[in-house]
């Protein structure tokens, strides 16, 4: 029986299979699938994973490329009572080995690509059960242990109508997602059912999501901002145009002007590709009415672009952690008049800072930002000393809010700017250097397209201020001009004594910069 209102993650693409069983869901390569279609492949591979033994709680590994596979693998993974982990498919093999270690996973669904060229970890992982393949099977595949099953074979009806038993209620787990370890090793984000509705549900509030809705989304699943475009789309009954990647951005904007696409999310270095891309105007991208970014703040320029090239859409500039999907979001119609914030707290959720001493501050005061409410996480998988760090007593008895590392101050208005993580701030001749604040003042120069600052060991200053910038197609800046710009906008201990001009900065798998390989340069 449909529960009259969502309990567990599931419920969400139950409930719109229900009411629009034909629509289309999902567009993904030449691929089109209806609700209905989803639904009951999905149902499918959940009776099969639960005949195959796997078991409440269980883990089970996603190692594949954004697909139709990957879609229907997660949701039924969720109705097996089994917990999902999306890994990204670039992922190295000692990390991968990590994964598989630290999950203890029972069930592995991959590309037959993947498989192949990790076909030594799988095969030491002991406690691995089953192997679903996508793509081609082995030749040798029915005498490998454990056993590869085609995915075809795994999604044929078996006769069983509608999901398995329903035994999770909302507080069980339903996703592990490790962080990028850019401050450290990955660390496996433990997410409840309810984290997640919770979460999907106050993003869909402000972005006021409906079933007319066309996302698209090019980031790849096993990052958590990737992962709620699928979720919110099906939860609004919308439709889910998805890409592997921004890499082929011709083959993505043709896609996204046939589709008609409403909703846009990116990371801000996508968008700052996008506005570098020449042929950008050749595709109708009107229907276009909003457009979100997280994973760092949207620089002043780049607002100003995406206003003039998207006139009738809202801009959401956003801030949020793994830990707990989201924080804040910047109403559209306060962007202009509070450029660099990253806003208020979103719907049902508290947030506050405090001093060293756990003292909440007041307005103007730059403090550590700790995030209050259902979306926080269970904790770290497996890593009580990480949880505990993380995770502390809040405001009433028996409670835990989320203590972010990252440092922040609200205005008199009660907008939050993000300063920098607790554990990036350096010192130059004795005073802190906040590397947000260094960037957020580079980026206002002309010509500027993005900036990353960095602190380098110095034995007179402490740490010397060291600038990597990115410049426009039209900028002809040098580094003295760049630094002589510096002056006016910064302290003195602020300003940069190395600048180094890039033509592109690297990022990670998820489209974030890569501030490690920086530092190595």
């Amino acid at each position: 029986m449909m529960r009259k209102f969502p309990r567990l993650l599931q419920d969400l693409l139950a409930v719109s299979a229900l009411k629009y069983p034909r629509k289309t869901a999902l567009v993904c390569g030449a691929h089109r699938l209806s609700y209905g279609e989803i639904e009951a492949q999905s149902n499918s591979l959940a009776h099969w994973l639960v005949n195959a033994d796997v078991c409440r709680g269980d883990r089970v590994i996603i190692f594949a490329e954004n697909s139709v596979e990957s879609v229907i693998a997660f949701w039924a993974t969720l109705k097996a009572n089994s917990v999902v982990c999306l890994i990204h498919p670039d992922t190295p093999a000692e990390k991968l080995a990590h994964y598989l270690r630290d999950t203890r996973a029972t069930t592995l669904i991959a590309d037959s690509g993947l498989l192949a060229k990790h076909a030594a970890i799988f095969l030491q992982a002991g406690f691995l059960l089953n192997i679903v393949v996508c793509g081609s099977l082995p030749t040798d595949a029915g005498h490998r242990r454990p056993a590869l099953t085609h995915f075809s074979q795994a999604v044929a009806p078996g006769g069983q109508a509608g999901p398995p038993t329903q035994h999770n209620i909302d507080i069980d787990l339903a996703a592990i997602i490790y962080t990028s370890g850019s401050t450290g090793a990955p660390k496996g984000v433990m997410l409840t059912h309810r984290n997640m509705l919770t979460a999907a549900a106050s993003i869909m509030e402000y972005l006021k999501l409906d079933d007319n809705d066309v996302i698209l989304n090019a980031m790849p699943l096993s990052f958590d901002y990737g992962l709620y475009q699928m979720i919110m789309a099906f939860a609004a009954g919308g439709r889910l145009v998805l890409e592997r990647s921004f890499a082929l951005l011709p083959q993505v904007l043709a896609r996204a002007s046939r589709e008609a696409v409403t909703g846009l999310p990116a990371v801000p270095t996508v968008f700052a590709l996008l506005s570098q891309f020449k042929a950008l105007d050749r595709y109708d991208l009107s229907a276009v009415r909003f457009l979100t970014a997280s994973g760092a703040h949207l620089a002043p320029t780049q607002i100003s672009w995406l206003q003039r090239r998207f006139p009738g859409a809202e801009i959401y500039s956003m801030y949020g952690l793994t830990e707990c999907k989201r924080c804040t979001y910047l109403p559209p119609e306060a962007i202009n008049r509070k450029l660099g914030s990253v806003g208020i707290a979103i719907p049902n959720t508290e947030v506050w800072v405090v001093d060293e001493n756990d003292q909440r501050l007041g307005p103007n005061r730059t403090g550590e930002v700790v995030v209050r409410g259902a979306t926080v996480m269970r904790g770290y998988w497996d890593t009580p000393a990480a949880t505990a760090a993380r995770l502390r007593p809040g405001p009433l008895p028996g409670e835990v809010v989320l203590y972010t590392g990252d440092l922040g101050r609200f205005d008199d208005d009660g907008y939050l700017f993000l300063v920098a993580r607790t554990d990036s701030v350096f010192k130059n001749r004795g005073k802190k250097v906040a590397p947000n604040e260094v960037e957020a003042a580079i980026m206002n120069i002309a010509g500027v397209l993005e900036a990353v600052v960095t602190g380098v060991p110095d034995e007179v200053l402490g740490h010397a201020v060291h600038a990597f910038v990115v410049l426009d197609g039209s900028s002809e800046l040098d580094e003295k001009q760049l630094r002589r710009a510096c002056v006016p906008l910064l302290e003195a201990h602020q300003i940069p004594s190395k600048i180094t001009l890039l033509s592109a900065l690297p990022r990670n798998r998820n489209g974030k910069i890569d501030r490690l390989a920086l530092a190595q340069q």
